[in-house]
């Protein structure tokens, strides 16, 4: 065991850890063994310090022996995850603003280059996690700014995602495009469809899905880096600024901004809720097609056969489940209550900065994660396999008599009500109602029953 020592007094830390005093005390204050900082979240912390490190570097305020140090022990830890995550012992849930997070960081980081130079964790005389590893910065300024760093790379996996989900759909939506099918308004029988238009509304609300999370991302490019504290930029140099930037920039490939505002941007965090707004509106579109699957794959309707991924009862034999788009109602379920959360912690956000980003980071990244893999699992394991039951769909279809609406210009709105509700009391077929009544010859009841016209996919 090795002692360190702060203010505070002083805390035993194991001989070879790389974490030190401020992430021991954190630890044991924050005692949330299930609340782990996401690795994107890690990384990213370890190319914000890259970047400030060598911009402090270039100005003189650290040495070349701390810098070189420095550098290889951030590319270790990149290199070595299991090094990394086993020395990040502080929960996503903390308080102090994501200080003990930023600690934790710097410790690592500093131990490890200790390593690299010849010393022992702890002996912080020549590079020190406060005065060299923290130089130049706050956690006021790195963690936003790793945080959005770390939303963006979730995002484009999400996005990616999502490209592939909108092409499945489209794929479903030729297949399908020859099926006819009754549509459905207030969970009533309404007009004629095919089966492919329905996947093809599906893959449009999509495509709006695939541009709102590029403008999240857009949103989460214009960072505080270098406002320090409280956004005035205390001990952090213009030209360490400006540097610090164009590292950042060149190490994420995100083209990063500085705002124009740091004390503004410092304060207010209603772009995680804007961001996070338009994720939300991706997962409600999810909730609403798991919905109308589960709904038209169930044994009344069956008009569409979801693949049999698993066993559904552990009492009734061969019953079979719609378990992925129920995973993805619930996973809908989960973004709307992190919403919620989000909006609380933003709106709660005190003067000059706000302490509940940590509980807005751990939400949002686990969301984006969530919805990622979710929706991966929802195109392989249901939409892919998704088969048409051509037969319950006619069925379907001519057994309503909503299909008499095409009449309306020639009988007139109050005739075909009335022949509707015979219809229903009579039970007979609907053609054979049109011809004993003499609406219709058998030319036009055959035109009549011509489904490419009712759906609009002939020139009528």
């Amino acid at each position: 065991m090795r002692i360190e020592k702060d203010f505070l007094g002083q805390v035993f830390i194991p001989e070879n850890a790389l974490y030190g005093i401020h992430s021991e005390r954190a630890r044991n204050n924050f005692p949330v063994s299930d609340s782990r900082i996401d690795p994107y979240f890690m990384k990213a912390y370890l190319l914000v310090k890259k970047a400030c490190l060598k911009a402090a570097f270039e100005i003189g305020e650290i040495g070349k022996e701390q810098w070189e140090a420095i550098e290889k022990a951030v590319h270790f830890l990149i290199d070595n995850k299991e090094v990394l995550e086993k020395n990040m012992i502080v929960p996503a849930l903390q308080g102090g603003a994501g200080t003990s997070f930023h600690m934790n960081i710097n410790e690592v980081i500093a131990n490890q280059a200790l390593l690299f130079a010849g010393r022992k964790p702890g002996e912080y005389q020549l590079i020190h996690p406060n005065d060299t590893v923290n130089c130049c910065q706050s956690t006021n300024d790195t963690y936003p700014s790793a945080l959005s760093i770390a939303l963006i790379w979730r995002l484009r996996e999400l996005t990616e995602t999502v490209c592939r989900l909108q092409e499945t759909l489209q794929e479903k939506e030729r297949e399908f495009s020859g099926i006819y099918k009754i549509a459905r308004t207030q969970m009533q029988d309404a007009l004629p469809i095919t089966l492919g238009m329905e996947f093809g509304a599906y893959a449009e609300a999509v495509s709006r899905d695939r541009w709102r999370l590029y403008k999240a991302e857009e949103r989460l490019r214009v960072v505080n880096l270098g406002g320090t504290a409280v956004g005035t930029s205390m001990n952090a140099p213009r030209k360490y600024i400006f540097s610090a930037y164009n590292y950042l920039r060149e190490y994420t490939g995100i083209g990063l901004a500085k705002s124009e505002n740091l004390l503004e941007a410092t304060s207010n965090q209603d772009v995680y809720l804007e961001a996070f707004g338009w994720v939300k509106v991706f997962a409600v579109n999810l909730h609403k097609i798991a919905c109308d699957l589960r709904f038209l794959s169930s044994s009344p309707v069956g008009e569409v056969k979801l693949p049999k991924v698993q066993a559904g009862s552990s009492m009734m034999p061969g019953k079979v489940n719609p378990v992925i788009p129920e995973l993805m109602i619930q996973i809908a379920y989960e973004t709307i209550s992190s919403d919620t959360l989000i909006t609380q912690a933003v709106m709660n956000g005190h003067l000059e900065l706000n302490p509940w980003l940590p509980v807005i980071a751990s939400h949002f990244l686990r969301t984006l994660k969530n919805l990622k893999d979710g929706t991966e699992s929802f195109i392989e394991n249901c939409l892919k396999g998704i088969e048409a039951d051509k037969q319950k769909c006619q069925e379907g279809l001519f057994s309503s008599y909503s299909i008499l609406t095409s009449l309306n210009r020639k009988l007139g709105y109050e005739e075909i009500a009335l022949l509707v509700k015979e219809g229903i009391e009579s039970g007979k077929p609907i053609e054979k109602l049109l011809l004993e009544k003499k609406l219709l010859t058998k030319e036009e009841a055959s035109d009549f029953f011509n489904l490419n016209k009712m759906t609009r996919q002939e020139k009528q």
